[in-house]
């Protein structure tokens, strides 16, 4: 039993207390099963290897630099794939990735520029990737602020220009750390006997990982995603409106190193959805490589009227409160496999943004 302490008080005053002492010790015992259910991540990570997060059964599409970059992209939707390695059969070896948000950015630029965008037809992912005026500015890497360090560094290598990579047989303490020390969204698995890629993993991959071994373990991950310091909130959240085109929002969640932006009322400032850099309708909707540049200038809520409404897609609407746990968010992981959660109030205004990349990192 905790001894009567004497503990000052308004005035100078010094009040006898029988609480303070177990006052204490649950704050010590909280800190205590926090640090334990970290740690407890932290060497998981460490003797689990990359193997752990592949598929049973999976597919790898790998580009040639010398195809058409709009080839590429059509090959990415059509596969359902977000990115893909790059070989260079010149040198004989990968030398980047390429994404889907990668065609979005190019049709940014030459919709920027005025360039004739006919001429993306017959343009290679070589000759794109080498032009330093696409490099230098809608395909430069800016990474989240919430993750850049103060002195403006920690950008990581860019991944158009060269390639990282992590072997099969590397422990995941690895791949996380490349991941978040890289600023990277996709991390190719190499075998290493014969320099195959496997597979490209995600923060998502790993956290699916994490929560489908960790989930039972409801004592050690008791406190809210708040108090953990997960994600961003306040002033730091940015969002979109309606109103706005999608050339303004493609252009901001750019500049912010973002992936996704949650879009509110502008009068009552609730949430009416989110919005991914990787959503392709506009793509979809348009006829030719012009269509799809005009199409940059569509507002959001003709977009968004458009969207599939599958909740089970990784982009689809998720929210919570910053009152929910991280077992809460293990849990509903676990369920909906989102890339993100919304954090609102009791009237359904955005108050923060909660990320797999977020989740993983807060364990790093």
């Amino acid at each position: 039993m905790s001894q009567p302490q004497l503990v000052p008080s308004i005035g100078g005053i010094s009040i006898l207390s029988a609480q303070a002492g177990s006052a204490s010790g649950m704050l010590g015992e909280r800190e205590v099963v926090r640090n334990t259910g970290k740690q407890a991540i932290v060497s998981f990570l460490e003797t689990q290897t990359c193997y752990s997060v592949l598929r049973d059964s999976g597919k790898v599409v790998v580009f040639d630099t010398r195809i058409p970059i709009q080839l590429a992209f059509y090959a990415l939707v059509e596969h359902d794939m977000q990115a893909a390695p790059l070989w260079d059969p010149k040198l004989c070896q990968f030398v980047g990735i390429l994404t889907v948000t990668d065609f979005i950015d190019v049709l940014r630029y030459y919709r920027e520029t005025g360039s004739d965008v006919l001429a993306l037809a017959s343009r290679s992912i070589a000759d794109i990737l080498a032009d330093e005026g696409i490099l230098s500015t809608v395909l430069k890497k800016n990474p989240p602020r919430r993750f850049a360090s103060a002195k403006g560094e920690g950008t990581g290598e860019d991944q158009h220009s060269s390639f990282l990579s992590v072997d099969a047989d590397a422990n995941l303490d690895r791949a996380v750390h490349l991941l978040h020390d890289q600023t990277m969204d996709f991390l190719p698995v190499m075998l290493p006997s014969d320099m195959r890629v496997l597979a490209t993993v995600t923060y998502t991959c790993i956290l699916e990982y994490l929560v489908s071994n960790f989930r039972e373990q409801r004592r050690l991950f008791d406190d809210t995603i708040y108090d953990l310091g997960i994600g961003t909130y306040g002033d730091d959240v940015v969002v979109a409106y309606p109103h706005q085109t999608l050339h303004e929002v493609l252009h901001t969640l750019h500049l912010h190193g973002l992936s996704a932006v949650p879009v509110i009322d502008q009068n009552t400032k609730k949430i009416i959805g989110v919005y991914s850099r990787s959503d392709i309708t506009f793509l979809t909707k348009a006829s030719d490589a012009e269509d799809a540049v005009s199409n940059l200038n569509l507002t959001l809520d003709v977009l968004m009227a458009q969207q599939r409404t599958d909740v089970t897609t990784p982009d689809a609407l998720h929210t919570c409160s910053m009152r929910h746990t991280l077992q809460f968010v293990f849990e509903y992981f676990a369920q909906w496999k989102f890339n993100r959660l919304i954090c609102v109030d009791e009237e359904e205004r955005v108050v923060g943004v909660v990320s797999a990349r977020d989740l993983v990192a807060y364990f790093l």
